[in-house]
């Protein structure tokens, strides 16, 4: 079942928290409402949960306008943060319960019960309290409570924020199996880069209640529509270098470096006068040895992770962070060389932050 806004604004007093929001899912779509917190993306799930009333604006599910049509008779269904599992009962009977409330034949929800059960492998447990449960099986716990009940629409509010790293890595892959085997559209909630990239189908990008991009996630990570979304999408970040264009000697210059442009570029940036140019870590190469025409830089910190090393940098007076390999090792303050790969650069307006 799709699920679209139209000009749906949420406002408290003379704040809007959404606002003016157009966003449609297709049927079967997993899309993540992403962006830092404040930014209106909690908001939206509740007024499609029909827990806040938009301000203004329309909500469908499907062809129903659900603006005035109460929570319980929606046919959606949720998975919070906090799990909210009941206590005294067993997990057969957290599971059954929304089942038992709509008053399902008893042999129905045993066969349902079970049939889920199997799907989160979590059939060992069923004659177990919540409290005798680590955090990942109250979560597969919760979410088979929500799919028992094959709604039209999923709704998740960061369900995964409450486990440790590895847990929510394993979670994540899990979570996006079943959606795949479900086909049931689901609108999921995080502030997590990682989660948003590697569940969804599309991506929408929030900023202050505002939509500022919804797309696919390599299209969002490759061609984001503004310096936000560049700077939030991406870890580490994108790098951004404030500068102005030499039409005449096909220079990018900022107050430290100087960078070669070629036609392409130049293209790009008609009649154009100060930009900033974008380039994400992984498009800066850096060397311990120096190469015709790269550029002096100064190692501030290294980080290593494992599989790969962060190298922050000074060039002149600008700071930048180049992803290196595993191997890449230098002091402290000493002197390497780096070279942008201005084919991979991304240039943004100044003033608006719109990618030119």
């Amino acid at each position: 079942m799709d699920v679209r806004f139209e000009n749906v604004s949420k406002t408290f007093g003379k704040s809007a928290v959404v606002d003016q929001l157009n966003l449609a899912s297709d049927d079967g779509e997993l899309v993540v409402l992403l962006g830092p917190s404040g930014c209106g993306k909690t908001t939206t799930l509740r007024m499609l949960a029909g827990l806040e009333d938009a301000t203004s604006g329309d909500i469908f599910i499907g062809d129903e306008r659900v603006n005035d049509i109460p929570t319980q008779n929606r046919d959606i269904a949720m998975v919070f943060q906090n799990y909210a599992l009941y206590p005294h009962m067993t997990i057969a009977q957290n599971i059954a319960y929304p089942l038992r409330v709509r008053k399902i034949a008893r042999d129905e929800i045993n066969r349902r019960v079970n049939r889920v059960a199997e799907m989160l492998e979590i059939g060992a447990l069923l004659e177990r309290r919540p409290r005798e449960l680590s955090g990942g099986e109250r979560q597969r716990v919760a979410l088979a409570r929500a799919i028992i009940r094959e709604p039209r629409v999923y709704l998740m509010d960061e369900p995964l924020s409450n486990l440790d790293a590895k847990l929510r890595v394993q979670m994540r892959g899990e979570l996006k199996r079943l959606q795949h085997d479900l086909g049931t559209t689901t609108i999921y909630v995080t502030h997590d880069q990682a989660e948003a990239m590697t569940l969804a189908h599309r991506v929408a990008v929030m900023r202050a209640g505002k939509l500022q991009q919804f797309d696919t996630p390599m299209n969002i990570y490759n061609r984001p529509a503004n310096r936000f979304v560049a700077e939030f999408v991406g870890s580490p970040s994108m790098n951004f270098i404030e500068g102005r264009v030499d039409h005449s000697s096909y220079k990018f210059a900022s107050d430290a470096l100087t960078l070669d442009l070629d036609e392409s570029h130049l293209a790009r940036l008609s009649g154009r006068d100060r930009v900033t140019l974008g380039i994400r870590p992984e498009h800066i190469e850096v060397s311990t040895a120096d190469h015709p025409g790269w550029l002096a830089a100064t190692v501030y910190v290294t980080e290593l992770m494992g599989n790969e090393t962060f190298v922050f940098l000074r060039v002149g007076g600008e700071k930048i962070i180049a992803r290196a390999s595993a191997e890449f090792r230098a002091e402290f303050e000493s002197r390497v060389f780096v070279k942008i790969q201005m084919e991979r650069t991304d240039f943004f307006d100044s003033k608006t932050g719109l990618r030119i």
